[in-house]
C-alpha cells in the first residue's frame, strides 16, 4: 500500500499529539510541549491550505520531534 504525503502528515500529527501529552506530564516539559504544539498547528494549517511545500515542511518538522 502506498502512503500519500497527506497520510504521512496525518500519522505524524497523531504521533505528535501523543508525544505532546507526554511532554505535558513532565514538570519541566512546558517548553517542549509548546514547540510540539506549534508544529502540530502549523501542520494542520498546511493541510488546510493544500500547499504541497508547506505540507512537506510540516511533515519534516513533526518527524524531528522526539
Amino acid at each position: 500500500m502506498t502512503e500519500t504525503l497527506v497520510d504521512a502528515l496525518t500519522a505524524e500529527i497523531a504521533r505528535n499529539r501523543e508525544l505532546l501529552a507526554l511532554y505535558k506530564a513532565i514538570p519541566a516539559g512546558a517548553f517542549g510541549a509548546t514547540m510540539i504544539e506549534q508544529d502540530i498547528q502549523a501542520a494542520i494549517a498546511a493541510l488546510a491550505s493544500g500547499d504541497a511545500i508547506e505540507i512537506m515542511r510540516a511533515h519534516e518538522a513533526l518527524k524531528g520531534n522526539e
